[in-house]
C-alpha cells in the first residue's frame, strides 16, 4: 500500500464517522498536488530537522546526510519533490 493509499483509507474511515454521527452533510474529499524543487543543502536540512530524524543513531546521522548529498548531487544537485495536500471537509447539518 502507498503511502497515499494509506492516507485514502484514513480519510474513508473520517468520513464514514461523520455520515455515522448525522450531524454533518456528506463529506468531500479534495486533493491539491504541488510539487516543490529542492537544492541539495535545502534537502539535507529539511532532513535534518525533521521529525524523523530523532530516530536514527546521533553517530551514523551524519553518514546518512553524506550519503543524501551523494544522492542528489548524482542527481545533478537539485531534483523536484511530489506532494499532495488532501482534506476532507463537511458542513454541520
Amino acid at each position: 500500500m502507498s503511502p497515499l493509499d494509506a492516507y485514502l483509507v484514513f480519510l474513508g474511515r473520517a468520513a464514514d464517522g461523520m455520515r455515522e454521527s448525522g450531524a454533518f452533510d456528506e463529506p468531500e474529499r479534495w486533493q491539491f498536488p504541488w510539487s516543490r524543487p529542492y537544492s541539495r543543502d535545502e534537502w539535507i536540512e529539511q532532513v535534518r530537522t525533521g521529525g524523523d530524524a530523532s530516530q536514527f543513531d546521533p553517530s551514523k546521522f551524519d553518514d546518512l546526510l553524506t550519503g543524501i548529498g551523494a544522492a542528489v548531487d548524482a542527481a545533478g544537485g537539485s531534483f523536484q519533490m511530489n506532494f499532495i495536500a488532501l482534506t476532507l471537509t463537511a458542513t454541520r447539518s
